[in-house]
């Protein structure tokens, strides 16, 4: 039997009453938010509390919200698996535009590690506390951060392109 909703945000209200909120189900997944300090400490009781066992971190990604208020403009959202219930949950944390930086959970999940390189691959969110945080698929040269929404959709220095290709001829009349 799947573990309940409401057991688990009891749980979690209970441990962290100051640092989870904002409950909701979003598309069947029971999501949340937590406050970036407490990150860390909320995924370890995730895994290790006896009544939710969520062993499994499914994924681990980062977004940018431009528009939003300076203390969130980015976000890392994690997804856990219980197995043994077959329950999954997804919880988000809001970082500051000014210094995007989290704990590490990797020594919580040792599959985080690659996932939290590429997130600051392409986000340039910093995960404390990490092993060996460094680029995972751009060079190590690259000074941006391609899925940032600033970074421009396309190299407009690029002349191996034959735009007839994209769907963007211009008609001549």
């Amino acid at each position: 039997m799947a573990v309940d909703t409401l057991q688990i945000q009891d749980l979690l209200s209970q441990q962290f009453p100051d640092a989870v909120g904002h409950f909701t189900m979003q598309r069947d997944v029971f999501s949340f938010e937590v406050k970036p300090a407490q990150v860390h400490e909320v995924l370890s009781f995730l895994k290790n509390e006896d009544a939710l066992q969520f062993h499994f971190l499914t994924d681990l990604c980062g977004i940018h919200y431009p528009e939003s208020p300076e203390s969130e403009q980015y976000a890392v959202v994690y997804h856990l698996h219980n197995w043994v219930t077959n329950t999954r949950i997804r919880l988000k944390t809001f970082l500051s535009g000014a210094e995007p930086r989290v704990q590490t959970v990797s020594d919580i999940f040792p599959c985080a590690n690659w996932m939290e390189r590429e997130t600051y691959d392409f986000y340039g969110i910093d995960f404390m506390g990490h092993p060996q945080l460094k680029r995972i698929l751009n060079m190590d040269e690259m000074i941006s951060f391609p899925m940032r929404k600033e970074f421009p959709l396309e190299d407009a220095g690029r002349t191996d392109k034959d735009d007839r290709f994209f769907g963007r001829t211009t008609v001549n009349s």
